[in-house]
């Protein structure tokens, strides 16, 4: 097999299914096996899962960086990437180097290759799932830490047992693979349940297919408001769940008004796993304090104000909305939009209706990308106010931007991880 870098393994496996995505853990379990019977490494250690609609990432992120401050060896496995694909699998905070991953790809193609009937299709997500697997096995870790890709009960992270499964949120995305409802969409998220297992749930009001699918498989269901929970004020809040009470917790330093319901998840998460993973006030605290995820409601230094937030469906364009309210005043803001087509783009325009002054709205490259037209007509429909210009890339919509607002305005950046990418790339070039 030829040696290859890391950007031509991603062109080679981008290339390897038909379809981008492909829903099932057949062919992905088929591949684990054969590189379980080649020789790869075992781990023993305890698994997390956190798969939900919105609230993922940041879970993931507040979940590392509390263990990380406990000391723990910790391996973080989320998707999709900003800048480069090494965000994707971390190994105790730092992505892992080219190197490793060509390593590991290498080791998933030898069992792809050698399973029973010829070589087994995985699609991109499938074969980066199994890279980052082996990179864990083989960094002699405490914990892994996984985030669900789409949906769970067929999402290739699925076919590793989660010894704690955490469903952040159910609402309505990838409604083309996981059903058109809220119910249907639960049923697909709660499939990382495991029996006698514990299952945390920070959904305020979760579907019942989720409470069902609890009880079907016989997993210890951990409702908020129920199990666990939290109450606050501007300064501090405290946590509550089935081992007692964490006080006076400073606010975590991921920005947002639905961040304590993740960081609830995250320590309900940390309190089932206390016998084989303890962690101190002062690990969670200084966690806490110093948990960074870009492109979450993330404030960049400086005037005017720049927002970066990768949110791309209604329920996180109405968190956005709040979080934007609860900045204070500002004169005007620019919003640089791109979206992919597939999402409920009127649904997220009409979440912030009122709030932006100038839309200026992108079409996103590939097959996916909403044409700047559509995303027009999605503002004019939803009436969601504000004026509306067209341009080329995010990069060139955050440039004009750049050129008409004041010191005292603001600019959102969002719509798309795509979106984000872009701009984020054209901010680095500046520097």
């Amino acid at each position: 097999m030829p040696h290859r870098t890391l950007a031509q393994w991603l062109e080679y496996i981008e290339g390897l299914h038909p379809k981008a995505i492909a829903m099932g853990l057949e062919r992905v379990a088929r591949v684990r096996e054969a590189m379980h019977s080649s020789g790869g490494a075992p781990f023993t250690g305890p698994v997390i899962t956190v798969g939900g609609t919105n609230g993922k990432g940041s879970t993931c992120a507040m979940l590392e960086s509390i263990l990380l401050a406990a000391g723990y060896r910790v391996g973080l496995y989320t998707s999709p990437h900003l800048l480069r694909y090494n965000e994707r699998v971390r190994v105790n905070g730092s992505e892992v180097s080219d190197e490793e991953l060509c390593s590991s790809f290498d080791r998933v193609e030898l069992a792809r290759s050698a399973t029973a009937g010829g070589a087994t299709e995985l699609t991109y997500f499938e074969f980066g799932t199994l890279a980052a697997w082996d990179v864990f096995a083989r960094a002699g870790l405490d914990v892994v830490v996984l985030e669900v890709g789409l949906g769970g009960r067929l999402d290739a992270v699925n076919i590793f047992d989660a010894d704690v499964a955490v469903v952040t949120s159910v609402d309505m995305d990838h409604m083309d693979y996981l059903g058109d409802t809220r119910e249907a969409i639960g049923g697909e998220k709660a499939g990382i349940f495991r029996a006698s297992r514990p299952a945390i749930v920070a959904d305020p009001v979760p579907p019942a297919s989720v409470v069902a699918r609890a009880r079907d498989v016989g997993a210890d269901l951990q409702l908020i408001g129920r199990d666990f929970g939290y109450q606050g004020d501007r300064q501090q809040w405290r946590f509550w769940g089935r081992q007692g009470k964490r006080p006076t917790l400073a606010y975590p330093a991921l920005r947002g008004a639905n961040q304590l319901l993740n960081a609830s998840a995250a320590l309900a998460a940390l309190d089932a796993l206390r016998d084989r993973l303890p962690v101190g006030m002062n690990h969670i605290r200084l966690g806490f304090a110093t948990v960074e995820l870009p492109g979450r409601f993330q404030v960049l230094p400086g005037r005017p104000a720049v927002i970066l937030d990768v949110g791309h469906n209604p329920h996180a364009a109405a968190v956005l909305s709040e979080n934007l309210s609860n900045m204070g005043f500002f004169p005007d803001t620019h919003a640089v939009f791109g979206m992919l087509a597939d999402k409920d783009i009127r649904g997220v325009c009409a979440a912030l209706r009122g709030r932006i002054s100038v839309w200026h709205v992108v079409t996103l490259p590939g097959p996916r990308g909403a044409g700047s037209e559509m995303l027009e007509k999605a503002i004019v429909e939803s009436r969601a106010g504000g004026t509306v210009m067209r341009h080329e890339t995010p990069r060139a919509a955050y440039a004009a931007a750049r050129r008409l607002v004041n010191e005292n305005d603001r600019i959102i950046v969002f719509g798309s991880f795509l979106t984000v990418a872009d701009v984020m790339q054209a901010i680095q070039a500046e520097k």
